[in-house]
């Protein structure tokens, strides 16, 4: 894979966890503190700079309540 692949990877996850974040009408902080994480942390996540480890995805996932796999 490449850095530019990689980018697309996290930049369409953060865009899919914001959706799904804006469908429940939850902020940033709402969503990281329920998920045991740091709010800057989920907001760089967010933005595709981060890769997140499978166990926060898998935090995320049950928070936001998403049906279908995120990864």
């Amino acid at each position: 894979m490449t850095a530019k692949h990689n980018d697309e990877i996290f930049t369409g996850l953060g865009n899919r966890l914001k959706s799904e974040r804006e469908k429940s009408k939850m902020t940033q902080s709402e969503v990281a503190q329920a998920a045991g994480i740091h709010v800057n942390y989920y907001a760089r996540i967010e933005r595709g700079e981060e890769n997140p480890t499978f166990e926060v995805l898998h935090k995320l996932k049950k928070v936001l309540k998403m049906e279908s796999d995120i990864v």
